[in-house]
C-alpha cells in the first residue's frame, strides 16, 4: 500500500428521544433544517400524495444516497443490526445569500456569505449560525404562485418551488426581499426598503408581492447542493441549498425570534472562528462552507451552476470516533463501512483503528487490522474472516508473522479454520499463513490449507510464496453448514488480477456481493505497482475484470487490505473501479506529459512533473509506479 494518492439549521433534530417532554440534546455533527417548526397560520406542508415531478439525474442520486431507491446489499439474515425502516423526508429549502467584499486593511474581502445566530432558547442548536431557510409550503408550488414569479427558461417546477419557497423564507426571517418590480415605471428593478416595509412578515408573501407589483426573483437563484437527512433522525428534511446575490441597497433585519444577529462573513473566517469554538455550526453547515471556501469571488460559484445541477448531493452516515459520533459524506473514507454495516443509519460502529480485536462488518465477515501501521501500510494491513461457527471459516489474508495478531485471528474463528487464503505474497500479507495453520494443527483440527497463487521468478525475495494449492481463476471455495435457522454457505470466487504483483487475486462473496481487493483496490490511497513483478498494463486489465465482476454479481462494498470498506449507493464498486481507473489514466497522461518535456531525463526529472501533488519524501516509491507507466507508454508507443 502506498498514500500516493493522490445544513443549515433548516430542523433536522439531532436526538432520539422515547420521550416528547424531554429537550434534545446537541451534537455539531447532526442535521437539521431549523424553520420548519415555525407557528405560522398560512403555511400548510406539502401533502405526501402530491404527484412526483420527473426526476433529474441529481434528483435519483439524492434518493440512492438516502437508500429510497436500494439497490443490491449483503443479505438481510448477515446483517449486524435489525432492520428499521427510516422515516419519510419532507421537503425543505435554504438560501445561501452571497456578495462580494472589498479588500481592506483586515479582511482580504472577496466572496462573503449572510448567516444568523438561532435563538439560544431554541429546541434545536441553540445558538448555532445557520442561512435561513424552513419547510416548502404547498402555496409554494402552486401554479399561481409559479406564474407570479420570474423563472430561468431551464429552472424547471421543482427548481422554482424551491426558489420561491428560499424567497419567502429570507423575507420572513431577515427581511430581505429577492423580488423585482414587475411592470411601470420601476420594471425590472430590485425591491428597495419601501418595498419591505409594506410587507407584512407573517401574512402571505406571493399575495402581498402582487399587491406591490413585485416578482419574486427566483430567475436569480440557483441550486448549491442537495442535503437529506440521515437516517436514524425522528424528523428527516431534503433540503437544497440555494444560493442568491443580496440585493444591492437592503440590509438584514432578524425577527429577533428565531434568527438574531445577521452577519456577513467569509467562508474561511467563520469556519476558523467555529474551530476555535466561537462561532458554532452544524455538520451541513461547516461542510458546505468548506466548499463555498474554495470559490474566491461570488460570480465563480454562479458559474459553476450554470447547468443547473448541484455541486453534491449528500445524505451523511455518522459512526463512533474517539468515543464520540462523527458524520460522513459519501466521499468520505468512512462512508462506505458505515453504509454496509448499519445500512438504516444506525449509530454504533466503531471507527477506530485497533488491532487488539477483531470487528464485526457483517454476521459473517470479520475484519481484523495487523499492528503494523505505516506510510506504505495506512492503518495496517486487514485480515478477515469469512464464515460463522455453523460453516466454520476462511482466513483472508493473515499478515505478518505477528504471534499476537494470529492468535486474535484464530480465537475470533473459534480455531475453525476451514481455509487460509492469500491474496498476494507481499511480506505484510502471507507470511502469517504457516503460523497460523501450525496454530490449527497444534489445537488439533483439520490442518487448513494455504491457498493461493505461487510467487513469480520477479517477485522479490522477501515475497517468496508457495501455497500448498494453486488458485484457478474462478474458482469457487465454499463453506456449508447448517445454522439454526437453516442451511447456510458462503462461497468466495477466485478473480487473477496480476498488476500490484504477478500473483494477485480477488475474492468474491457470491451470496453478499462484496469484493475482497487485496492490494489491488485500498481506501485513501492508489497502490504501489513496482515492476517488474508490478505491471500497469496487467493492472489495468484487472480492473476492467473487476469491473465486469462486479457488474455481474451486482456487487456494491469493496473490502480492501488497507483501510474501510469503500461502497454506497453513491460511490459504489464499480463507481470507485472507476475512478481509481480515471486516476490512473489522468496520471499516465502527466507522465506522458513530463517525458515529452523532457525526451532525456531520467525517472527523478519526470517525477517532479508527474508527481507534483505528492510530497517529495515520497517521490522515491512514485518511482515505481512511474516506471510501470513509462513501461506501459513504450509498450503502446507506435
Amino acid at each position: 500500500m502506498s498514500n500516493l494518492s493522490d445544513l443549515s439549521a433548516a430542523a433536522w433534530p439531532a436526538h432520539r428521544s422515547n420521550s416528547a417532554h424531554q429537550r434534545p440534546t446537541v451534537h455539531p455533527d447532526r442535521l437539521p433544517p431549523h424553520s420548519l417548526s415555525k407557528p405560522r397560520g398560512v403555511k400548510a406542508p406539502i401533502a405526501p400524495e402530491e404527484p412526483a415531478l420527473p426526476r433529474k439525474p441529481w434528483q435519483r442520486q439524492a434518493r440512492q444516497a438516502a437508500r429510497l431507491d436500494n439497490g443490491p446489499m449483503p443479505r438481510t439474515t448477515q446483517q449486524l443490526h435489525p432492520h428499521r425502516e427510516p422515516v419519510a423526508t419532507r421537503p425543505a429549502a435554504t438560501v445561501l445569500l452571497l456578495r462580494d467584499a472589498p479588500a481592506s486593511p483586515g479582511s482580504p474581502g472577496g466572496l462573503e456569505v449572510l448567516m444568523t445566530r438561532r435563538s439560544a432558547t431554541a429546541s434545536f442548536a441553540p445558538n448555532a449560525y445557520v442561512f435561513p431557510g424552513g419547510g416548502i409550503d404547498a402555496l409554494d408550488a402552486a401554479p399561481a404562485t409559479h406564474a407570479a414569479a420570474d423563472r430561468r427558461p431551464t429552472q424547471d417546477d421543482l427548481h422554482l418551488t424551491q426558489a420561491i419557497a428560499a424567497i419567502r423564507e429570507s423575507f420572513e426571517e431577515l427581511g430581505v426581499l429577492l423580488a423585482r418590480h414587475g411592470d411601470g415605471p420601476r420594471k425590472g428593478q430590485w425591491a428597495d426598503t419601501a418595498d419591505i416595509a409594506a410587507l407584512d412578515r407573517h401574512q402571505p408573501f406571493v399575495a402581498q408581492c402582487q399587491a406591490r407589483g413585485l416578482r419574486p426573483a427566483a430567475d436569480a437563484v440557483y441550486l448549491l447542493a442537495h442535503w437529506t437527512a440521515d437516517r436514524d433522525l425522528a424528523r428527516r428534511f431534503e433540503v437544497p441549498f440555494l444560493v442568491a446575490r443580496m440585493p444591492e441597497g437592503q440590509e438584514p433585519v432578524a425577527d429577533e425570534a428565531e434568527q438574531f444577529e445577521p452577519v456577513w462573513v467569509r467562508p474561511a473566517d467563520a469556519l476558523a472562528r467555529h474551530d476555535a469554538g466561537q462561532f458554532f455550526m452544524i455538520f451541513p453547515t461547516i461542510r458546505t462552507l468548506r466548499r463555498l471556501a474554495a470559490f474566491a469571488r461570488t460570480q465563480e460559484v454562479f458559474d459553476a451552476l450554470a447547468d443547473e445541477q448541484p455541486l453534491w448531493v449528500s445524505c451523511p452516515r455518522a459512526g463512533i470516533l474517539a468515543g464520540k459520533e462523527a458524520r460522513y459524506m459519501e466521499d468520505e473514507m468512512a462512508f462506505g463501512e458505515l453504509a454496509m454495516v448499519c445500512p438504516d443509519g444506525q449509530i454504533v460502529h466503531p471507527l477506530d483503528w485497533q488491532a487488539e480485536r477483531p470487528v464485526p462488518l457483517l454476521r459473517n465477515v470479520q475484519r481484523l487490522t495487523a499492528p503494523n501501521p505505516g506510510v506504505m501500510t495506512g492503518p495496517g494491513t486487514n485480515s478477515y474472516l469469512v464464515g460463522d461457527p455453523a460453516t466454520g471459516f476462511i482466513a483472508i489474508d493473515p499478515g505478518p508473522a505477528d504471534p499476537a495478531h494470529l492468535d486474535t485471528l484464530w480465537r475470533a474463528a473459534g480455531g475453525d479454520i476451514r481455509m487460509i487464503v492469500c491474496t498476494h505474497s507481499h511480506p505484510d500479507h502471507s507470511p502469517g499463513a504457516a503460523p497460523l495453520q501450525a496454530m490449527c494443527v497444534q489445537a488439533g483440527r483439520p490442518r487448513p490449507p494455504v491457498l493461493g497463487l505461487p510467487s513469480a521468478p520477479t517477485a522479490r525475495a522477501a515475497s517468496e510464496f508457495t501455497p500448498d494449492r494453486s488458485l484457478q481463476n474462478d474458482e469457487l471455495l465454499v463453506l456449508a453448514g447448517q445454522a439454526p435457522d437453516g442451511p447456510v454457505t458462503h462461497t468466495l470466487q477466485v478473480i487473477h488480477t496480476p498488476g500490484h504483483a504477478a500473483n494477485h487475486l480477488c475474492l468474491l462473496l457470491l451470496e453478499d456481493g462484496l469484493l475482497f481487493s487485496g492490494d489491488h483496490i485500498l481506501n485513501g490511497s492508489t497502490t504501489v505497482i513496482d515492476p517488474p513483478d508490478g505491471n500497469m498494463a496487467d493492472y489495468l486489465d484487472s480492473l476492467d475484470r473487476l469491473d465486469a465482476a462486479c457488474a455481474q454479481h451486482g456487487v456494491e462494498f469493496i473490502l480492501p487490505a488497507h483501510g474501510y470498506v469503500l461502497g454506497g449507493p453513491l460511490l459504489g464498486a464499480r463507481q470507485s473501479i472507476a475512478k481509481l481507473k480515471a486516476h490512473r489514466l489522468a496520471r499516465e497522461a502527466k507522465v506522458m506529459a513530463a517525458m515529452q518535456a523532457q525526451p532525456d531525463g531520467t525517472l527523478e526529472d519526470w517525477v517532479r512533473h508527474a508527481y507534483d501533488d505528492v510530497p517529495p519524501r515520497m517521490w522515491p516509491v512514485a518511482q515505481r509506479s512511474l516506471l510501470a507507466h513509462v513501461e506501459r507508454i513504450r509498450t503502446l508507443a507506435p
